[in-house]
């Protein structure tokens, strides 16, 4: 989001921004339930350009969310609402009182921000793949979990999801994609940006193949079926055997 130049002397402290004529993210992810992978790509593709113009000024947006991204109405992404964007240079003179604070909206917030750790680019990289996560299966890939993970044990056994199991339109390779720039280790993350978007459009050979993914993580519903039945059997057998011990 632009601000505007002013040609006039100002005697009060004001910014005025453009005006984007279109709706959010939000919005559009409600009005387009089962978008198409281009126009998923379309979007972050844009997004992902306006927040490495952001790090490359050493800023982290730090809110990033379906709320914060107006689509205008020919399509052009615009990120907006920077009430939460870190400036290195102004956080380095002016601490804050609260460094534990989590300044963005806890759903799409990195893990990380849990533990009390600063931001990094990976921050805002996790934010732009839980966006990406909702936007092509309609949830979001921990739910609330994130918020409640407030250790690093905690982190360690939140679990992907594969948005497979929930779009099977997803390619491998885009939920291999997902899958890293998702971890709840910043430092397992695509170290830059770019990269988690080139693997959105180009196959990486490294996710061509599935990874074992558990069946209870697949197929809840046929595990925990198959778990009762084998439960069951167990029974029958053991009632047998005791009936015939009589």
């Amino acid at each position: 989001l632009k601000p505007r130049p002013h040609s006039r002397r100002r005697n009060y402290l004001y910014t005025v921004m453009e005006f984007v004529e279109g709706q959010t993210l939000r919005q559009w992810i409600v009005d387009h339930p089962k978008p198409d992978l281009e126009s998923v790509r379309n979007i972050m593709e844009q997004i992902a350009l306006g927040l490495e113009a952001f790090h490359r000024m050493e800023m982290l947006h730090q809110d990033v969310r379906p709320d914060n991204i107006m689509i205008d109405v020919t399509g052009t992404v615009k990120i907006i609402d920077f009430g939460s964007t870190r400036v290195a240079g102004v956080a380095e003179t002016t601490p804050s009182d609260d460094d534990d604070a989590i300044l963005g909206t806890m759903q799409y917030t990195a893990p990380e921000y849990f533990l009390g750790e600063p931001g990094t680019p990976r921050s805002d990289l996790f934010s732009l793949a839980v966006m990406t996560y909702q936007m092509l299966t309609g949830v979001l890939p921990y739910g609330a979990e994130v918020s409640r993970a407030r250790s690093k044990s905690a982190q360690r056994k939140l679990s992907y999801r594969s948005a497979q199991t929930l779009n099977p339109e997803v390619p491998v390779w885009v939920d291999g994609a997902l899958r890293r720039a998702l971890d709840p280790d910043p430092y397992k993350r695509y170290e830059a940006m770019s990269e988690f978007i080139f693997d959105l459009r180009n196959p990486n050979s490294a996710y061509l193949t599935q990874p074992h993914v558990p069946l209870v993580e697949r197929n809840p519903l046929r595990f925990w079926q198959g778990l009762s039945a084998l439960l069951f059997c167990v029974i029958v057998a053991l009632l047998a055997w005791h009936h015939g011990m009589r």
